[in-house]
């Protein structure tokens, strides 16, 4: 049964294809939602999904791509988006 997450990523991880590593990364996994960079320099996620695919891009975003330093991911259950959308995709920074 698909579940819905929120991932905070924090590090370097804006400035180094951070966003556009986890569309294709997401995408690869079936996986449903947006990403986007936040002021504070942290990178969000909403993602929904089958619980093993977000459990993998949750482990994937912990190393990210080549250029980032990821220091955490923060990961937590959300209600269900109906906004998220058959695809993944980036949006505009919060």
């Amino acid at each position: 049964m698909a579940e819905t997450r929120h991932l905070t990523v924090t590090g370097r991880v804006q400035g180094v294809a951070y966003r556009a590593w986890t569309v294709g990364t997401a995408k690869e996994l079936g996986l449903a939602g947006w990403v986007r960079n936040r002021r504070d320099g942290s990178v969000e996620i909403a993602v929904r999904g089958e619980p093993e695919e977000l459990d993998a891009l949750a482990e994937r975003c912990r190393r990210g791509p080549p250029m980032a330093l990821v220091e955490n991911v923060a990961v937590t259950a959300v209600e269900d988006d109906p906004d998220l959308g058959p695809s993944f995709v980036q949006v505009a920074t919060e």
